[in-house]
């Protein structure tokens, strides 16, 4: 039996089940949540059995503090919120991350668990890349048929998060590539995500992509001419899969079309290229201005829009997100944190942000050898130079949380030979 297949059969049993879930059922939307609840019910058994688990677990403890402060920025912005129910409904939303996050923790208390977890996310990721694929292919999909400008892949043509999700869950797939196949293996995992990332149109999701396999090089190579090497390498496929892409995929023509226009140097140029985001990130500075103590609100920011935008903003004119509304949210995470919770909330997040970088760096170049591809996602995820899903939402929220649970659980695990872990 392969180690993949021990490693899928570790993952589909429980106490990983409920956790993995999260992952497996990310694209159909709402019903990712049956993860969420099930790590709930988990962590309600555990601490009924053993009710001083949190002092045994460094990972556990390190959660809630992270959490404490991406919560409580919400929590603060809610006060006075321009949007006072939806601010105050998303903080409420906001708590379910803790138990999951806890789940996590409890539940993957060794190396082998947490590898058998990674392999069996990797599967599933690859799943939506061959599936996107097809969709390059075909057309169609498992998510239905194509959108006019990108693949959707599974998640379907009006939900337009494919390109963001492969790339940054990319990492697992390509740890577990190379753990069970070697370069060679990685090297068929790379070019595997690289297509539908590239036709998916999104730019952040190249960007990301782009910086995921930086990582791996410089994770991998043990010189600076290695890497070098490997960068290389990396760059000549990308510009190769971006030229056949270019030739082939009208999809991939116009957004690249559409991107260059940023060299034409005007801002109503680099406006267009960047899909209007200029716009955004002005009227974002002007909402930060009027509100820069605990922001408009969690959540609050497409209600605050059209007060702060011109009269003939596109995205008021076009009801964006809905009637009356502008757009749903900054596109950028630092903006969408000083926006919506402010200079407290902002303040926050640096400390959290402070308190991770500390943790990562005191448990030791093993534990953080283990915690590589967790780390990995999270970096390009919170990569500031690049456009953001919005953190406080319920979908990409949910992804975020998901991987920081995981990134607390995997910077504590023990090596294989250690036993005596707390079953959730």
């Amino acid at each position: 039996m392969s180690s993949l297949t021990v490693s899928l059969k570790a993952a589909l049993r429980s106490p990983l089940l409920p956790f993995w879930l999260v992952i497996a059922l990310l694209s159909l939307g709402r019903s990712s949540e049956l993860g969420t609840f099930l790590c709930l019910v988990g962590v309600v058994l555990l601490f009924a059995r053993h009710p001083s688990a949190l002092r045994e677990h460094a990972g556990a403890r390190l959660l809630l503090w992270l959490l404490g402060a991406y919560v409580g920025a919400a929590l603060l912005s809610a006060v006075d919120s321009l949007a006072p129910g939806k601010s105050w409904s998303t903080v409420a939303a906001l708590l379910r991350y803790v138990p999951l996050g806890l789940y996590a923790c409890f539940a993957i208390r060794r190396e082998e668990k947490l590898s058998a977890l990674y392999t069996a996310v990797a599967v599933v990721v690859g799943l939506w890349a061959l599936d996107a694929w097809v969709q390059a292919l075909t057309g169609w999909s498992l998510g239905g048929h194509a959108d006019a400008e990108r693949i959707s892949g599974i998640f379907g043509a009006t939900n337009l998060k494919l390109g963001p999700t492969l790339a940054v869950l990319s990492p697992f797939v390509l740890w577990a590539a190379h753990r069970h196949g070697g370069s060679k293996g990685l090297l068929a995992a790379f070019l595997l995500l690289l297509v539908p990332v590239l036709l998916s149109g999104s730019r952040a999701s190249w960007l990301c992509y782009a910086l995921v396999m930086l990582g791996f090089a410089w994770h991998l190579a043990r010189t600076p001419l290695r890497f070098l090497a490997i960068v290389a390498v990396g760059m000549a496929l990308m510009g190769l899969a971006g030229g056949v892409a270019w030739k082939t995929s009208d999809r991939f023509q116009l957004r690249m079309e559409r991107s260059l226009q940023a060299l034409h140097g005007s801002d109503q140029s680099v406006d267009t290229a960047l899909s209007g985001r200029l716009d955004i990130w002005r009227t974002s500075v002007a909402m930060f201005k009027a509100h820069p103590i605990n922001g408009v609100g969690v959540r609050a920011y497409r209600f605050a829009y059209p007060a702060f935008a011109p009269a003939n903003d596109h995205f008021v004119v076009a009801e964006s997100c809905g009637e009356g509304e502008g757009a749903c949210h900054a596109h950028h995470w630092v903006l969408e944190v000083l926006t919506e919770t402010g200079t407290l909330g902002l303040l926050l997040w640096l400390g959290a942000i402070g308190m991770a970088v500390a943790a990562w760096r005191r448990v030791g170049a093993q534990a953080r050898a283990r915690a590589f591809p967790v780390s990995l996602a999270l970096g390009v995820m919170l990569f500031p130079l690049n456009t953001h899903l919005a953190f406080y939402s319920a979908w990409w929220g949910l992804l975020f949380a998901w991987l920081l649970g995981l990134w607390c659980a995997a910077l504590y695990v023990q090596p294989n030979a250690a036993h005596g872990d707390v079953r959730a």
